[in-house]
């Protein structure tokens, strides 16, 4: 297999004609593929298939700063609507891929049109998880994946509304801010005792607890949504397990997202909390590759594979993916996860990998109390992962804690004298 250099991916033709590389999922990551493999010199053709009217644009603003219209929408997209002709990149959008065949190395389309391809990558992406309860159907029901979600979750926060906001996670949390800072009226459900619990543990989930009863959010933990009351198709508030119910304008629901791998099973890809890939983002086809979300990749130093759900995957899988399918054998996706997010005046930043009760300490630099603070999760002495909260400039040092696998000294982690740099 060739380097790309010379504008092939592969030995795949039709008649001395070269086949190009196909990225299903015209995303924030099939943009950055693209990208990508223009960067590392591949000059063959490159074809990005998308299901959205959209060109590709990235996500965290949605629940962020375009939520809160301080993003202007042009400020979303990944690149200039000029950049794909420039580029030579052929952009097919409102186009759904039916089917792979990769025997055949073509896709299909659901108007019957069909794709060759020598490399293929996905990037698919996930589907926010439906809520299981009568009534969820209505309109006013909400979900937030799309430029148009969360234009329509947008329509609903001005001062007075109500809106009950199903599940504590990232995407619940980050929209109760942005309603609470349009004026709304919030109240967040969710089934644990406490918000971000398998993802941060109860030592810092507390922290955001605070933070939203701070700020007015009413929070109930604990609950069990039975059902979604509404009048003439429209929803008016949740109905809980203890027959009590939330009065709401409308029900924003973030219970977790889905990868999309309909597509890569049916193609008898492997498919396991995502598709599966080796530590190059090559699937169980070695013509096929797979980023982003949908990706549940081999990490060389966690020695596991990981399926990591935030914007950094996203930006940085492509590269490594684009390398590959063009020959270079150093391509090795080895990244520590990272994620941030801004709540109000909170920022964080995360970086490294913990699994739900895989740590035995919390070490804090700073009070929690002040949400200025970086909180370590350590196991045996070794640092699993750091978040710095509302402290600027360490994810680098953070980073390598992470990566070195050394054990350190809790006491001087705790130390905001001790430079994290000679930890």
């Amino acid at each position: 297999m060739g380097t790309g250099t010379a504008g092939t991916a592969g030995t795949a033709e039709d008649g001395g004609r070269e086949r190009p590389i196909v990225i299903v999922g015209a995303s924030l990551g099939g943009a950055k593929a693209a990208q990508a493999l223009r960067e590392a010199g591949y000059r063959g053709g490159i074809v990005l298939i998308g299901d959205e009217h959209e060109r590709p644009y990235e996500r965290p603003p949605l629940s962020k700063g375009y939520l809160l219209g301080k993003t202007p929408r042009e400020k979303i997209y990944v690149h200039p609507p000029q950049w794909y002709g420039e580029q030579n990149v052929t952009l097919r959008l409102g186009t759904a891929v039916a089917a792979i065949d990769p025997a055949g190395h073509t896709v299909t389309l659901t108007d019957d049109g069909q794709v060759e391809y020598a490399k293929l990558l996905l990037t698919t992406g996930s589907t926010p998880r439906r809520l299981p309860v009568p009534g969820a159907d209505q309109d006013g029901v909400l979900y937030l994946r799309r430029v148009e979600d969360s234009d329509r979750i947008k329509a609903v926060l001005r001062p007075g509304a109500r809106i009950a906001v199903i599940g504590a996670g990232w995407i619940g949390l980050e929209v109760a801010a942005a309603a609470r800072e349009a004026g709304t009226e919030v109240t967040v459900l969710e089934a644990a005792e406490l918000p971000l619990l398998r993802v941060l543990g109860r030592e810092v989930a507390q922290v955001f607890a605070d933070l939203h009863r701070d700020h007015g959010v009413q929070l109930r933990f604990g609950v069990e949504v039975t059902e979604l009351t509404g009048s003439g198709g429209t929803v008016s508030g949740v109905r809980l397990g203890d027959g009590t119910t939330v009065p709401a304008d409308a029900v924003v629901v973030g219970i977790g997202i889905t990868p999309a791998t309909g597509l890569a099973e049916a193609a008898g890809l492997e498919v396991d909390n995502g598709v599966k890939t080796d530590q190059q983002l090559r699937t169980s086809d070695p013509d096929v590759y797979a980023a982003g979300d949908v990706a549940n990749a081999y990490h060389p130093l966690f020695d596991t594979h990981l399926r990591v759900e935030h914007w950094a995957n996203a930006v940085n899988q492509p590269q490594t993916a684009a390398r590959a399918m063009l020959g270079h054998p150093d391509a090795v996706y080895d990244r520590i996860p990272y994620f941030f997010s801004d709540q109000y005046d909170v920022g964080l930043e995360y970086v490294g990998y913990v699994e739900p009760d895989g740590y035995d300490q919390v070490v804090f630099r700073g009070d929690p109390a002040t949400r200025e603070f970086i909180a370590f999760w350590l196991a045996a002495g070794r640092v699993l992962a750091g978040m710095n909260v509302n402290v600027w400039d360490v994810t680098d040092p953070i980073r390598e804690l992470v990566r070195s696998g050394r054990t350190v000294d809790p006491k001087a982690l705790a130390d905001p004298d001790t430079p994290l740099g000679k930890i």
